[in-house]
């Protein structure tokens, strides 16, 4: 797990479960704005996550080197959005390789496995595991790096 989702299931872990929940909904509220070169993709329904109930659109994007993170999720969804927002703050502007640490058990990293229904617990399982994929294929396979004899 990254070190900054190792940092936030500690603080998570520290204190009893129904302070969790408080944690998960402020985090809810960090959850960066879509930039305004997305909405009209989100709009037209261009890369929702469909294994979500929650309306959640994705984009996984490269900077350089730098992973960039961009998540829109529907504002009757705080427990989703806080789970994501979590995400987001640990890997966004990191490097790319630095996802394949991230852990799809993370709710029960979190102690939020008693906390949230069982449908969320799949549609964050989907989502994160959807990072996890098109983060890898932003990185160039083995055979591309090696020159052409």
């Amino acid at each position: 797990m990254p070190n900054r989702l190792d940092e936030v299931a500690e603080v998570f872990q520290s204190v009893e479960p129904e302070t969790r929940l408080e944690l998960l909904l402020d985090y809810s509220r960090k959850l960066p704005p879509l930039p305004a070169r997305l909405t009209a993709q989100r709009d037209a329904g261009l890369h929702r996550v469909h294994e979500c109930m929650t309306p959640v659109f994705l984009w996984v994007e490269a900077e350089g080197d730098k992973l960039r993170l961009w998540i829109d999720v529907a504002p009757e969804s705080p427990t989703v959005a806080g789970m994501l927002a979590i995400v987001v703050a640990a890997l966004d502007g990191g490097p790319i390789e630095a996802v394949k640490n991230l852990p799809l058990d993370l709710i029960q990293r979190l102690g939020l496995a008693d906390v949230l229904r069982m449908n969320r617990a799949v549609g964050i399982g989907a989502i994160l595991g959807r990072i996890k994929r098109e983060a890898a294929a932003l990185q160039p396979s083995p055979q591309s790096l090696t020159p052409n004899l």
